[in-house]
């Protein structure tokens, strides 16, 4: 029984992590193809959706076979639970770089707005953070996923300065009003993805140490050096 326990562990743990390749490949063609402007990228991503969803449904599918064979318990039983909490958060972000390629294509048809948005550092800290949260979960290591958590208030602060940038240009000039409500809902989607990438660091954490630290401060990020 714990040989067959250990073999379909193994088999999930390699699928979420197949899954999580595919998800950050998504979210990397997504985020080139808003800032690079290709149509290319953008439409591989959207094609590949279809994909994901199918695969979230297995890896859920396999999860509940564990469960109903074998009941696990202790880090066992946390690591089917968070896998099939990451899984859902994977599908997730998966949806949200299909909303951003769309937008993508959708700001191609128009001029390209000349304010200083922080598109680029936006995009490297979301891909950041899911590379970083899914390494820590291939290597189960709690400290790495928690340096995750904190990176989630860059992105907050920059889709603050993008909602002001683009409120100002809407009021100034009413012919911009498509282009950056495009950009604004961009924005939007890229701050789901991280807050998403650190629902997975948080899942990893509890994983790890049974520890749930999704309503602690994350501004006193030293109260973890005493867990």
């Amino acid at each position: 029984m714990v040989t067959h326990l250990q073999r379909d562990l193994t088999k999930l743990r390699q699928n979420i992590l197949s899954m999580g390749g595919l998800v950050e490949a998504a979210v990397r063609d997504a985020t080139e193809a808003l800032v690079r402007r290709e149509a290319e990228l953008a439409r591989r991503v959207i094609n590949s959706d279809q994909n994901i969803d199918q695969m979230e449904l297995q890896i859920d599918e396999e999860c509940l076979k564990v469960l109903a064979l074998h009941q696990p318990v202790a880090g066992d039983l946390r690591f089917i639970t968070a896998i099939m909490k990451i899984n859902n958060d994977l599908e997730r972000i998966a949806d949200l770089a299909k909303n951003i390629a769309q937008r993508a294509l959708d700001l191609f048809a128009l001029p390209a707005l000349d304010e200083p948005l922080q598109f680029e550092r936006m995009t490297e800290t979301c891909r950041g953070m899911l590379r970083d949260a899914l390494d820590a979960l291939v290597e189960r290591d709690s400290s790495a996923a928690r340096l995750v958590v904190p990176r989630d208030d860059i992105v907050d602060e920059i889709n603050r300065a993008h909602f002001e940038l683009l409120e100002r240009r809407m009021k100034r000039d009413p012919s911009a009003v498509e282009a950056s409500l495009l950009c604004l809902s961009a924005s939007r989607n890229l701050e789901r993805i991280a807050d998403l990438a650190t629902n997975i660091a948080e899942d990893v954490v509890f994983m790890v140490d049974a520890i749930d630290i999704r309503h602690w401060p994350l501004s006193r990020p030293h109260q973890y050096d005493a867990i």
